[in-house]
């Protein structure tokens, strides 16, 4: 299967979606791997983002697990030896984007520690984003019922209840998303993007809202 094509804010059809000129980011590609439970919240976070480099002017792509397991990944299951397969999948798509220029922002339960740190070697700007969650909160935020299935023994293998979960030892980026917003974490995950010079400082329309909001409350305004 061919990769996703690369998306700019030009081809993007999102009514909210403006380019700023005066962002000149440099076309250095890398890939940002968003790691954790599922139903973490990894996803919401990993599109905030998305949506925050594209507002940049950025060339970006967004391959959610989920939506790789549709179609790249197609007929493999949850067997530790499928979800190894899976992650490497997503991580030579990745790959390929950033080598290209491309962000890549990927996101995936990807459990094995190994399996994560074999993608890293193999691929441009490997940048780690751990969203940790405590499992109870997990699985409240769980709409679909995957860990009540899993806990009555419907669901084998499901990471968080019967199949382990290694986490990160140094992620370039630790979320702990049972306490922090979305706005909060993709600001820390941009923040960093800058600190590591893999994105050029500029206007963030999200981070100066977020400070005026900051102002205003320390002024009594509510």
């Amino acid at each position: 299967m061919a990769p996703p094509a690369r998306r700019t804010p030009a081809d993007t059809a999102h009514p909210s979606v403006t380019s700023t000129p005066h962002a000149t980011a440099r076309p250095t590609g890398a890939t940002l791997w968003f790691t954790g439970l599922p139903s973490s919240g990894k996803s919401a976070i990993a599109r905030e983002v998305f949506q925050r480099l594209l507002n940049r002017g950025l060339p970006v792509e967004l391959l959610d697990g989920a939506e790789v397991r549709e179609s790249l990944s197609r007929g493999l299951g949850f067997s530790k030896d499928d979800r190894e397969e899976h992650i490497r999948r997503i991580g030579y798509v990745a790959k390929l984007l950033s080598r290209n220029g491309v962000i890549a922002i990927c996101t995936a339960v990807s459990p094995y520690r190994a399996t994560r740190d074999e993608v890293r070697r193999n691929t441009t700007q490997f940048f780690e984003v751990y969203v940790e969650c405590p499992v109870e909160v997990a699985e409240q935020r769980d709409r679909d019922g995957w860990y009540a299935r899993a806990r009555r023994g419907e669901v084998e293998d499901f990471t968080g209840v019967n199949a382990p979960y290694e986490p990160p030892l140094a992620p370039e980026v630790h979320v702990r998303s049972d306490r922090e917003s979305i706005d909060e974490a993709a600001t820390r995950v941009m923040d960093r993007l800058e600190e590591l010079d893999l994105i050029s400082r500029g206007f963030d329309e999200a981070r100066a809202q977020d400070e005026i909001r900051r102002r205003l409350a320390a002024l009594g305004f509510q």
